[in-house]
């Protein structure tokens, strides 16, 4: 039974539920789950989880992802893409480099968004995009996204290349949308490909026809990460078979005396990276993840990912 993590190249035109299906009929895997829903128009970096590994999908939600977005200026869209019908025209001919530039540093650091109303966003329990196909359209409350870099890469009127690196959260659609309000003369998303998902790029991503010719030649464990591999960044300590034992009754755990946890990790702050440290077995097998419990003072297992009692 498969467990790890595949980098998939999504193709533009295939919804990310579509993706999960093929890669379970594929790998005969029954626990298969993503990361980071990519629109059925976007294309590129989707992390499909397998097996157990599915169950460091919540921390791959935390980490960054690079986008490179064809923005279209004259046509604004009920969508806020290319699959939406139209809701605006305007002149965006006496538009140039300048004034874009200008625009778009609005569009940096943390701002407020207002989900799009063909979204997953719920409203009294159900999926924006249900209400938004039935019709209906309703208030949103804006919420903060945080941009990290947001960059003009191409300005072929009346197409703007931009390539952001941003948060969990943030719509692109809405950046899109948004920069053609701020212009006066509506816009929407044409393309868009995400070029990277914390660890995983696009370089190294594999397309889902290569995945099916891997699979049928029995060649397709080059292509699975390990669950670990999204958590690398974190710090590490190295558990005893009796502390195995422990994180498995989801007792506390002193591990002050370390070598391989670093010094800031020993005394947790509210940053993220230090309340939560990866552990590993004497011999080197990823055991879990342990969280910091402020309370105690102590570390207790988050996730133990070791099957059976440790070996003596």
């Amino acid at each position: 039974m498969a467990s790890g993590i595949l980098n998939i190249n999504k193709p533009s035109g295939m919804t990310s539920f579509r993706v999960v299906s093929t890669v379970k009929r594929l790998m005969g895997e029954r626990r298969v789950g993503h990361a980071g829903t990519l629109d059925p128009l976007a294309s590129g970096v989707l992390p499909v989880c397998l097996g157990y590994a599915t169950r460091v999908i919540e921390y791959l939600a935390e980490a960054s992802k690079t986008y490179r977005a064809r923005v279209e200026l004259g046509i604004a869209t009920d969508t806020y893409d290319a699959a939406g019908q139209v809701t605006q025209r305007g002149d965006a001919s006496l538009i140039n480099q300048e004034r874009l530039e200008a625009e778009l540093d609005a569009f940096r650091g943390v701002v407020r968004q207002t989900p799009p109303m063909y979204s997953a966003v719920k409203y009294g329990g159900r999926p924006l995009y249900k209400l938004a196909r039935a019709g209906i359209t309703v208030e949103r409350k804006s919420r903060e996204a945080r941009i990290d870099r947001l960059e003009l890469v191409d300005w072929q009127p009346p197409i703007v290349t931009i390539e952001v690196v941003c948060g969990k959260g943030t719509y692109i659609r809405s950046i899109a949308h948004d920069l053609g309000q701020s212009l006066g003369c509506g816009a929407h998303l044409k393309s868009l490909v995400r070029q990277s998902y914390g660890r995983f790029d696009i370089t190294n991503a594999v397309t889902l026809p290569l995945l099916e010719d891997a699979v049928r030649s029995g060649d397709w464990s080059g292509f699975l990460y390990p669950p670990d591999f999204v958590i690398q960044h974190w710090p590490a300590v190295v558990v005893s078979n009796e502390e195995q034992e422990d994180m498995r009754m989801g007792r506390l755990l002193t591990l002050d005396r370390k070598a391989s946890m670093p010094e800031a990790a020993l005394h947790p702050t509210d940053s993220i990276l230090y309340e939560r440290c990866r552990a590993y077995t004497l011999d080197g097998r990823f055991a879990g993840v342990l969280r910091f419990n402020l309370g105690s003072q102590q570390w207790q297992a988050d996730k133990v990912f070791l099957q059976g009692r440790p070996a003596d």
